[in-house]
């Protein structure tokens, strides 16, 4: 198998153009995509639903597609799911329920002065769309990341975009999320088109407030394009793993932990960094096993093309220095000394410690969220959460006698700015009246 980088690189020695393989991933704008997703956008903004039915017809293979999928299909759908897998996505959203109301924030009052109170409190937003990737697999766990946490924020209503199937819906397991999760509506729309859509809104699908979820490189540029028109999360692309390990852990757990992320999609990054020849080199040796018997071995074969790595380093301060600039959406750190390291780990969408956590746990049933940053942007993004659904109202009080208190100091800085009616409504207050 063909990897981006040589098999035993140390990471000291790559070169600027490898490091560019590895680091700068999503950074350079594909102007093809941009532009094709600019039309697409455009298309949807004039068109509306006409659009959409022409976008699923040239993507989806769909040839009259309903928008809407009612809400009696979500259920027949549940109705026959197989009823280990309905108690496996209970599970899931029992957990993300319980992460994430552990999430919602205190009312904060605060008096810094006497007579000078200030608050700020969450409140949820209005309206949410929740952006479930379909095409290559379904993807029931997205919706419920994206609709549980909203729920649990208070979000009035939520929204769920997943592109159609052969049969013009979703996938039973998406309608059945939809369901367990209690989401509001559901649209048999994906892309770019799907995006605008929940963006400006259309004759059947009203305007979010905010886009959440991830998506290819098309829903990520799509997402970028309508950021300030509407928020987004993040721009949360294809999946990326960075694994962390010495040689005390199973290469096997390594290799598989390297295929589940490049399975996802060609443009996945899957990278092990370790201090162990021995264990890369049986991680390369499985890996090249494994991969003939996986039924998206062309998936994964072509996502270690183009930025798949298994390097060397010499310690685990170069490891942790490399996790820095690498930034990556999975980090597995499969040492032997993770609980020291973990103090030092900057620059992750979401760690996994000890080699006994599957990052898959994560992905499914752990109840942290799965919508995650990647292309480096871990260093100033986190992963969805409680908050990602609210926004703060900051208020404020000054009681008479703080007002007397302040005026003038207060007239005096807007004096300084040459804003003089700035300071007449100070000093208005000096008086200390009601």
């Amino acid at each position: 198998m063909n990897y981006a980088i040589p098999v035993g690189t140390r990471i000291n020695a790559l070169t600027g153009a490898q490091s560019a393989r590895l680091f700068e991933r999503g950074r350079a704008q594909n102007q093809d995509v941009a532009a094709s997703v600019s039309a697409l956008i455009a298309a949807v903004r004039t068109r509306g639903d006409s659009a959409l039915r022409e976008q699923a017809r040239r993507f989806d293979n769909v040839a009259d597609l309903a928008i809407e999928v009612p809400r009696t299909e979500w259920h027949k759908a549940l109705a026959h799911m197989p009823v280990a897998l309905r108690a496996a996505l209970e599970t899931a959203a029992g957990n993300i329920a319980a992460f994430h109301e552990a999430q919602l924030p205190a009312l904060l009052e605060v008096e810094v002065q006497p007579g000078i109170t200030l608050g700020r409190r969450a409140d949820a937003l209005e309206r949410v769309a929740v952006y479930a990737p379909g095409g290559r697999a379904a993807y029931a766990s997205s919706v419920l990341m994206g609709v549980v946490p909203a729920r649990v924020a208070g979000v009035r209503e939520i929204l769920v975009c997943s592109p159609a199937g052969p049969n013009g819906r979703p996938p039973a397991t998406v309608l059945s999320a939809c369901v367990l999760a209690n989401a509001d509506r559901l649209f048999a729309i994906g892309g770019a088109g799907a995006i605008a859509a929940v963006a400006y809104g259309t004759e059947t699908v009203p305007r979010a407030d905010k886009i959440v979820g991830p998506g290819n490189a098309y829903v990520t540029e799509a997402k970028r394009q309508v950021n300030g028109i509407v928020a987004i999360d993040s721009p949360a692309g294809p999946s990326e793993v960075l694994v962390l390990a010495d040689e005390t852990v199973a290469a096997e757990r390594i290799a598989y932990e390297l295929l589940a992320q490049a399975e996802h999609d060609p443009d996945a990054s899957a990278v092990l960094v370790s201090t162990s020849d021995a264990l890369i080199a049986a991680v390369a040796a499985i890996l090249e096993r494994e991969i003939a018997v996986q039924p998206r071995a062309d998936i994964i074969r072509a996502a270690f093309n183009a930025r798949g790595a298994l390097l060397l380093a010499a310690n685990e301060s170069e490891m942790l220095e490399f996790n820095g600039r690498y930034a990556p959406e999975h980090l597995a750190l499969y040492l032997r000394t993770w609980e020291q390291c973990l103090a030092s780990v900057r620059n992750a969408g979401t760690v996994f410690l000890g080699d006994t956590t599957a990052v898959a746990f994560g992905d499914y049933i752990t109840g942290a969220n799965h919508v995650l940053p990647t292309a480096t942007l871990a260093r100033c993004y986190s992963g969805l959460a409680t908050l990602d659904f609210m926004r703060w109202t900051t208020y404020q009080h000054v009681s008479a006698r703080a007002a007397a208190g302040i005026a003038e100091t207060t007239a005096l800085l807007a004096d300084a700015e040459g804003l003089p009616a700035h300071a007449r409504a100070a000093r208005l207050r000096a008086g200390g009246s009601a």
